[in-house]
């Protein structure tokens, strides 16, 4: 026994020993109306490049090209930092898992292409569905607990749509696998217990997935086609998203969803999304209480958005509670076809919370529904497909929304809390619609209202 305890704990300092890294970081401070840490942002200046077509990389040939950016990550990771490069050219490959002190970098007129088999994103890996977690297809691009990582160059991250798109319509045998993660996870069954891939449960997977990790830089790449959300960090810390564009419009393709996640920038970027641009989560009812972390400190500023849903979506998955949101500069461009420009959304299964949540100095042009809505009992197809298993209200307050310009709507604002749960405190200034169709305001269980202008 004395020799297996010498054993176990030289294994357990092995695994606790700092590994070296010559990746070194840098520091944003974020000017906010909250108190917010600054952000780490990983810098590879000083890191070894490792060319994918000097591990084997060929042009077209799908299994090359993934082993070669398989071994070059490795060794990057390996050698205690490194950019892994991909060349100029069209390369087709399977799914990418990234390591620490990894910088995954794509030359101008670069484009990687991810496959559109889905036995490629397989073995299956912890992840999650709306805010549910499971075991499913790998994310395309996928990391998992890693510090010190990136995305970045003038190329192109796209993914072949050819089967994701048959998989966007809802028949019943996926309806029927929501229904059993959603009962797996209601009574906390272990996230092993929830393997979700199976022949017609069609759960696609994210794009991005930052996964329990920090120390998050994605600059400069262009996004194209996404078979659920595009860009996921996820139980993440200090996630920087700066000149991104971004185009996807297919089914749930927000742009952006951070998730119980902290610390975060997104910043210069274009979103033209089929789904919300940006939508900030934080997990699903019990899942989120069990892991209790709230999104916060999160700054999207100096973004234009050409098409999506909403500008900002909060919800309506926020069972872990967002607070501290804020929106700067920011543009829609009148053929967004955008609904709001602001949702909150939740219902009586989510608890959480949502406060201190910041917008202004917004341009938009028309807008279908309105600037500001906040709604308490949105359920979509949940509302027949599960009961309610323990009903929680989810509090809301402190939303401020200042000099705020959109052309046309059909209300400005819209608000409807529970009568148990009024929704407190929403403060709007110099906020102006130059012709509004219906009502200017639709209010139902709000407290605390407040309107001015600057004129």
């Amino acid at each position: 026994m004395q020799g297996f305890a010498l054993v176990m704990a030289l294994v357990v300092c092995s695994c606790n020993k700092k590994l070296y890294t010559n990746v070194s970081s840098n520091q944003i401070n974020v000017d906010a109306p909250f108190k917010m840490d600054n952000i780490i942002v990983p810098d590879f200046s000083n890191c070894k490049q490792f060319l994918i077509t000097d591990f084997g990389a060929v042009e077209g040939n799908k299994e090359l090209t993934s082993k070669a950016i398989r071994s070059a990550i490795d060794q990057a990771n390996n050698s205690g930092g490194g950019i892994v490069v991909i060349p100029k050219g069209e390369w087709l490959t399977k799914k990418i898992h990234l390591k620490s002190n990894v910088n995954l970098h794509l030359e101008k007129e670069a484009t990687l292409l991810f496959s559109e088999d889905p036995k490629d994103y397989l073995p299956a890996v912890h992840t999650t569905w709306e805010g549910m977690e499971c075991y499913n297809y790998s994310p395309l691009i996928y990391a998992y607990n890693c510090k010190n990582i990136a995305i970045t160059g003038e190329g192109k991250l796209k993914a072949k749509m050819d089967v994701w798109t048959k998989w966007f319509l809802r028949p019943k045998p996926h309806m029927n696998s929501l229904k059993r993660l959603y009962f797996l996870a209601s009574y906390d069954k272990p996230v092993e217990e929830r393997q979700m891939v199976n022949d017609t449960a069609n759960f696609r997977p994210q794009f991005i997935q930052f996964n329990r990790s920090e120390n998050i830089l994605m600059k400069d790449v262009f996004i194209e086609n996404s078979p659920f959300w595009t860009i996921h960090p996820y139980l993440s810390k200090n996630v920087t998203l700066q000149n991104l564009k971004v185009y996807a419009h297919g089914h749930n393709n927000d742009g952006v969803d951070p998730e119980m996640s902290q610390n975060v920038l997104i910043e210069d970027c274009i979103f033209d999304q089929g789904d919300d641009a940006i939508a900030v989560k934080s997990g699903r009812n019990q899942d989120a209480w069990r892991l209790d972390t709230p999104s916060k400190n999160i700054v999207i500023r100096n973004c234009t958005m050409k098409n999506g849903h909403q500008l900002l979506a909060v919800g309506s998955e926020l069972s872990g509670g967002i607070e501290n949101v804020y929106v700067k500069n920011c543009k829609v461009l009148e053929r967004a076809k955008m609904f709001n420009l602001v949702f909150i959304k939740t219902n009586e299964r989510r608890g959480g919370y949502v406060k201190n949540i910041y917008v202004e100095d917004i341009n938009a042009g028309s807008i279908q529904d309105g600037v500001v809505g906040i709604e308490t009992d949105v359920l979509y197809q949940w509302r027949d497909l599960v009961p309610t298993i323990e009903r929680k209200l989810t509090p809301i307050e402190n939303v401020y929304l200042t000099n705020v310009k959109a052309v046309k709507t059909q209300y400005l604002s819209k608000i409807l809390g529970q009568k148990e749960l009024p929704v407190k405190h929403v403060v709007l200034t110099n906020v102006q619609v130059d012709t509004i169709t219906k009502q200017k305001h639709i209010h139902d269980n709000l407290t605390n209202f407040i309107e001015t202008s600057n004129k």
